[in-house]
């Protein structure tokens, strides 16, 4: 059940690293929305700076992915 307390506590902070990455995640948001007929790879910068900016929030509460 350790196992379980500890996916549940990481689960809440998720709302805060969204919040952290506010700028990232709407360029995100933004790209996948303005592309008609998304393809492999559309709006990969995009992604790979929100995937960065998560890990570095995350590392900074203390908490992984």
């Amino acid at each position: 059940m350790e196992v379980i307390k500890k996916s549940r506590s990481r689960l809440r902070r998720y709302p805060q690293l969204l919040i952290e990455c506010r700028p990232e995640g709407s360029a995100y948001a933004n790209c996948v929305a303005q592309e008609g007929h998304m393809q492999k790879g559309s709006c990969q910068v995009e992604f790979e700076k929100f995937k960065q900016c998560l890990v570095k929030a995350a590392a900074k509460l203390g908490t992984r992915m």
